[in-house]
């Protein structure tokens, strides 16, 4: 593939590096995780403490998500739906010059969560470390799981800042454990040849597309199930969440079922769009709504 080189890279460029997309559904589902936190905490709302928190989760997360960018670029160059990102297509060229913003963004984001609490920058260390290693492997999705739960964890532990056992904490991990690879595998699907002639065969690749779907289908009616037991177990939510948390899970199911049903690349491509911010967003969004109107 044809690459473009362009002498001065833009702002928009470096921008790009940092992922805004997944960048702003980790950063919104960390916030609403503070919100929910918050509202358990008795006294004055901690505003200091949640602008340090929405911070440290912005910088970290945009940094995560440059290393990513940023170590997969060799492979995003060989892929017609990534070739085109700036340091795929080498708009920002040689790719060293996007580390001091990616490591400074890294920096800036655990010094804040040190200043949380020491809880909350050792699950941000854990969430940077899990999200830079063994990229475009089977273990890249399982390592997602952790990486996408940090900004999860980073909220609750900002509000409440001390680490005991919670069941909803505990809950939003095994969440983001079943959401993780619903997503990241129906990109693959929808992707597959794509993913192929970049010369990745990894899980799922090297199952055919039946065995996979069949999985996909087991992980929505599992991520559904986790959703409302959010409900159900913890008490803390009432009818508002409960009935969007039962609407998305029938919207899930039924889209992984037509996929079951019609194994495309494009009924793939809609689960894959569903369970980004329709999903997971207004999920997390619902909670803190209704933690602070309930």
């Amino acid at each position: 593939m044809s690459v473009i080189v362009k002498s001065k890279p833009s702002i928009a460029d470096y921008i790009e590096v940092l992922k805004p997309k997944e960048t702003s559904l980790l950063v919104f589902i960390g916030v609403c995780s503070a919100l929910v936190a918050a509202s358990s905490v008795h006294g004055s709302f901690p505003v200091s403490d949640f602008i340090i928190c929405f911070l440290a989760i912005l910088l970290g997360s945009a940094g995560a998500n440059g290393l990513t960018n940023y170590l997969d670029r060799d492979v995003d160059s060989r892929m017609r739906r990534t070739c085109n990102r700036a340091l795929a297509a080498r708009r920002i060229y040689p790719a060293n010059k996007a580390l001091p913003l990616i490591i400074g963004l890294i920096s800036a984001g655990l010094v804040l969560s040190w200043i949380l609490s020491p809880i909350c920058f050792a699950i941000g260390l854990i969430g940077v470390v899990s999200s830079g290693i063994l990229r475009k492997t089977v273990a890249c999705t399982f390592l997602g799981i952790v990486a996408g739960s940090a900004p999860i964890l980073i909220g609750w532990y900002a509000m409440t800042k001390h680490l005991e056992f919670n069941v909803l904490p505990l809950l939003y991990f095994c969440m983001i454990a079943f959401w993780t690879p619903l997503h990241v595998w129906t990109l693959m699907m929808s992707y597959r040849q794509d993913y192929e002639h970049a010369g990745l065969h990894y899980f799922p690749l090297c199952w055919k597309d039946k065995q996979v779907i069949v999985l996909l289908t087991v992980l929505s009616f599992t991520l559904s199930a986790i959703a409302l037991a959010v409900y159900f177990v913890t008490n803390i939510f009432g009818w508002i969440y409960g009935t969007v948390a039962l609407i998305l899970s029938i919207i899930m199911i039924s889209a992984n079922a037509r996929l079951l049903l019609s194994p495309t690349s494009q009924n793939a491509w809609k689960v894959y769009r569903l369970s980004a911010f329709p999903y997971l967003g207004i999920i997390f969004a619902t909670m803190a709504l209704d933690a602070w109107l309930v």
